[in-house]
């Protein structure tokens, strides 16, 4: 043996992603399975759609193109907004992409049409978490800005929660997407096909809400690969905690106390530490 691996057990992902996705059928929703965890492995994307998910989910674009090269049979879905160095290559790669800017829903709706497609977009809203999204108040604007490109096709509308702030998707925030949805539909005369409510943390909600309102669709990645809460990093009733298992070489194991001593300057980190904590 020599160096670091992961020894990733398919069979007990699959276990985990069959057990979501009946679950979260119960409720009316549907799962895209989320690949970025290891890096769009084409056997992890096989054994997801496997068990049940919708649709594949990864924020690299170069993973989806990895996955279409080796022929995943799946609906891809680029959950991130396209940089703007990539948009032919999203473009060309067929998938699904979700968006929060205008300059770069312009740039996808240009590419496609000089390419001779129509390029599906799912458009994200801010709900408190600070992390991605178009403010509630323009999303409006921003539906009439894609409807007005011909090359573009609105597929849906999602957030994102429980990510840079750590805000829990709960019944509130919920209704609030199901209600910009339905306003939406009322404004345009159109029908929303997606209703994205979020990630591994909605869990709880979509277990103990009495109304799921309007959204049909989970992204999900780590509650799949790591069987744990992300909000408490608890385990998930009914889910497998191991299919990821880290494996190394033990080089040293020693007890040593807790502190260090001695002068001390500058550590590998260009932290200077103060290892008799007196602030001097």
């Amino acid at each position: 043996m020599s160096g670091l691996r992961l020894d990733i057990d398919l069979d007990k992902i699959g276990a985990n992603a069959r057990h979501l996705v009946d679950r979260a059928a119960q409720r009316g929703v549907s799962i895209t399975g989320v690949t970025k965890v290891l890096l769009g492995e084409p056997r992890l994307a096989c054994t997801l759609v496997a068990a049940g998910v919708t649709g594949i989910g990864d924020s690299r674009l170069e993973n989806i193109e990895r996955m279409r090269r080796a022929d995943v049979d799946a609906p891809m879905f680029l959950i991130r907004s396209p940089m703007p160095s990539q948009i032919d290559r999203v473009v060309e790669s067929n998938s699904t992409s979700f968006n929060t800017d205008r300059d770069v829903l312009a740039a996808l709706a240009a590419s496609a049409r000089a390419s001779g497609r129509v390029h599906d977009v799912v458009v994200m809203v801010e709900l408190g978490d600070l992390r991605e999204g178009v403010m509630p108040e323009e999303l409006q604007d921003t539906v009439r800005h894609v409807l007005a490109l011909p090359t573009l096709r609105l597929r849906g509308v999602g957030t994102n929660l429980a990510c840079r702030s750590g805000i829990e998707p709960g019944d509130e925030n919920m209704a609030e997407l199901s209600g910009l949805v339905d306003s939406v539909e009322e404004t345009f005369g159109i029908g929303i096909d997606i209703v994205s409510g979020g990630n591994s943390a909605n869990l709880d909600w979509l277990g103990g809400t009495g109304n799921v309102g309007r959204v049909n669709d989970l992204r999900l990645g780590e509650a799949i690969v790591l069987g744990r809460n992300p909000l408490t990093r608890d385990p998930i009733a009914g889910l497998h905690t191991d299919a990821v298992t880290l494996v190394a070489e033990v080089i040293e194991s020693k007890r040593k106390p807790t502190r260090p001593r001695g002068h001390s300057g500058q550590s590998a980190f260009g932290v200077v530490a103060d290892p008799m904590g007196t602030g001097g």
